[in-house]
């Protein structure tokens, strides 16, 4: 089995920042997450990330926040773009 798309979300603000989200369905878990899916997200300001959140092999579930990097719970998808858009929501008014 392939990977399979469930979601992508691209969009530009009118202030020019890029807003990116992607999640596929996995056959194997990313190590060392236990579930099936493969995300990105991230909200980029000036060519600079502000927010992101991903699973990367060998790093796991984890969010990148105002130059932070921290663990990240993992429940499900509808979760993870709930948590992303809060966060770029936070991210945005605090400019």
């Amino acid at each position: 089995m392939k990977a399979t798309l469930i979601t992508r979300l691209k969009d530009v603000t009118p202030e020019g920042d890029l807003i990116e989200l992607v999640v596929w369905r996995v056959p194997q878990p990313v190590p060392p997450s236990g579930h099936e899916y493969k995300y990105r997200a991230a909200y980029v300001v000036d060519g600079v990330r502000i927010v992101g959140f991903d699973n990367e092999r060998g790093k796991g579930d984890h969010c990148h926040i105002g130059g932070r990097e921290r663990a990240y719970a993992f429940v499900s998808v509808e979760q993870l773009i709930e948590d992303f858009i809060a966060a770029v929501d936070a991210a945005r008014t605090g400019r």
